[in-house]
Formats: structure tokens, sequence, C-alpha cells
């Protein structure tokens, strides 16, 4: 059974009619540039064909009643008035909660509304899904209100929504490809000015995401500390963020800099440029000069930033030796577990499929990986 009859099904059975509408927004995985986005730098991601779906009608109150597949059909409800509570037994609503809120902040006049949620994008492993949720929550909240709000707006509320209400200091990275993303392209961000490029991703080349399944333990604490790191960098130089520096500066004032801090600018530094030229190389079709800058990316992670784990050192290792120079492969995401990024040939998806379930589990105490075998999709939509 698809995605969406599933849906329609959950929505028909808690509500007792046919939904009127359906929306989307896709998942996404960064394809170059890590721990840039909080350092006002670029990142590389694409929208994956993996998403988030609400399906939804019409209420003739001010009241906004959900489901959610993922929960057992668990029913959360709440008023289109603020202050809008948090919800203790349903977590999950607080995506939608929190997006209802920064909209109803922003003065929007929202219509009560059913919804069904259903979500095949992989939760905890980096790819996204909450984001993808706020993002598909401000499309159905505003279209169905009859509000023409951008789908740029949207990524930005649903960051605010997830910083603010959630409580998570994400980035706008995961949002802005959700909502704006391109069938077959990459997205140049800009994470300061929001700038985009669209990069096209040659079609000889499919995106593999692998899950390595190890679980991220250190991410929250360690992630606060690479960030207070690059604080500590950026104020000894002056600027406002690593961005500004280039790595001739760092490494004139190597001598003053503790190794750790200097070693943790390196890591910015160099992916901001990796990033950047990794939009160009990759805009050509060059996959074997986007494998060198994927490779110098993930050796930057483990040798400056220190955010690899051995599992997913030995998934990169096992990648490569399948694929070579045609093309490139990667950690991506916050670190500490989570996933490996690949952009194989076509021809050799099959053989890195089987080389990673093949020789994985015992360079990693028994774990097996998941894999998904990607293409860059659209971003959010009325379907």
């Amino acid at each position: 059974m698809s995605q969406k009859q599933t849906l329609t099904d959950l929505f028909t059975n808690t509500f007792g009619h046919q939904p009127t509408h359906f929306f989307q927004a896709p998942g996404r995985v960064n394809l170059i540039g890590e721990h840039t986005d909080y350092n006002d730098g670029f990142v590389l991601p694409c929208a994956i064909d993996y998403q988030a779906m609400i399906a939804g009608s019409p209420r003739d109150d001010r009241k906004v009643v959900a489901t959610a597949h993922s929960f057992d059909g668990q029913v959360s409800e709440f008023e289109l008035s603020l202050p809008i509570a948090h919800s203790e037994e349903a977590f999950w609503s607080n995506y939608v909660r929190g997006v209802a809120t920064v909209l109803l902040e922003k003065g929007m006049d929202l219509k009560g509304v059913n919804i069904a949620i259903i979500g095949n994008v992989p939760q905890g492993a980096g790819l996204s899904s909450s984001a993808c949720l706020e993002v598909v929550t401000g499309l159905t909240l505003t279209r169905m209100a009859g509000l023409d709000v951008s789908l740029k707006e949207l990524a930005l509320i649903g960051q605010q929504a997830e910083n603010e209400f959630v409580g998570c200091k994400c980035g706008i990275m995961d949002q802005m490809i959700s909502a704006c993303g391109k069938a077959d392209h990459a997205m140049l961000l800009d994470c300061r000015s929001l700038d985009t490029r669209l990069v096209s991703i040659p079609t000889s080349a499919a995106v593999v995401i692998i899950n390595s399944n190890v679980k991220r333990g250190l991410v929250d604490s360690e992630y606060n500390t690479r960030r207070e790191q690059c604080e500590a960098a950026a104020k000894y130089f002056g600027v406002k963020a690593l961005r500004d520096i280039t790595l001739t500066q760092l490494e004139a004032a190597k001598g003053d800099l503790d190794d750790l801090t200097f070693r943790r600018a390196r890591h910015v530094v160099t992916e901001n440029d990796r990033t950047e030229a990794a939009a160009e190389v990759l805009a050509v079709g060059d996959l074997v000069a986007m494998g060198e800058l994927m490779a110098r990316s993930h050796a930057s992670m483990r040798d400056d930033f220190e955010i690899t784990v051995p599992a997913i050192d030995a998934i990169v290792e096992i990648v490569k030796n399948v694929i070579g120079s045609e093309g490139g492969v990667r950690m991506t995401g916050g670190g500490f577990g989570g996933c490996v990024v690949a952009l194989v040939p076509q021809d050799k998806v099959v053989a890195v499929k089987q080389a990673v379930e093949q020789h994985y589990p015992q360079r990693s105490n028994g774990l097996s990986a998941d894999i998904y075998v990607c293409r860059a999709s659209d971003g959010a939509s009325e379907l």
C-alpha cells in the first residue's frame, strides 16, 4: 500500500470522512559542509525522496485536531489562540503546535483543521525528520487558511518553531532545503544571507545514505562544545563568525591559539572552501573532483573536528574501496554516529550495498547498516 493510501486510511478512520487536501515536505541529506551552518558558512544539501505527508480537511471551529501514523494514531488537539501549551503526552504534536504558535505570533489568521501525519524519513538518523514535519505543517496551516506565504518564509518559521518552542538550536539548512529543494539538484546555501543557488547532480550518480545505527550518545554536549570552540576562535579574530577569516589568517595565528581551538577553526575554514568548490565541480559533473573534496571533508571531521567514530570511518573506507575515484563518500550530520552519504555511479550501487552488508558487521561489533538509495527531489508542495 502506498504511503498516501495509508495516510488516507488513517485520516478516514480518525475523522470519519475523506481528506480534502494533501501536502508533503522531504527530508534531506547534506553532501558537504558540516558544522559550517552555525558559523555563517556554506552547506550543500539536497532534498531526498523520503518525506513527511499531511492529509487535511477544514473544520468550522478554531481547533487543530491532529493524528500521527508513527505514534499508533494518537490524537492531539489544541485551540488556535495564544498561548498554545506544550503537550507532554504527545511530544510529536509540539512540532505542529510550535509552527502554529509562530504563525499566530506573526498575525496570521489561521483556520481550524483536521490533519493526519505520516512520514518515511528514518527518525534519529540525521536526515531531518523534524524539519520536514515543520515545513509541511506550515504549508498545510497557511494554504488551508488561504494564506500565500513563501516557501523560504515557511522554512524560517519552521526553524523558529524548533528553536523557540521545541527547544533545539538548529541552523536553517534543514528547513530551507526541505522547503525549496529541486529534483536532481543540490542547493548551495549561504547560511548568513540565505542566498541559494541550485547545483545539478549528474543523473549518472545515485545519492546513497548509509545509517551506521550507532546511537549518537555524545552529540548534544559535544555539539555545544564545538560551537563554543568556534565562537572562541571567531572572538580572537574579532569577527562575527569563522566564515569571515581565511586559512592564511588562521595559520598566521597558530602560535597564539591553543591546538584544539586551532584545529576546530581549521575544519570550519577549510570546509567552507571545500563546499564552495564542490558546488563548482558538481555543476559540471566532475565526480572525481567531488570525491576528492568529500574525502578531505571526512578527514577534517575525523582529525580536526573529531566528530567521527570508528564504525563511521569503517563505512567510508568500505564504500571508497568499491567506488575508487568515481564518486565520493563522507560522514554527514552532527557526528558521533548517524549516517554516511555517498555519490555513487549507478552501476556500482549494488556492489556498494553488498560490500557494506558483508564487511560492516565485523568492523562494528555486529551492527548492521540501513542503506537508502535516493534521488534528489523537489521541496515542499501540495499534492
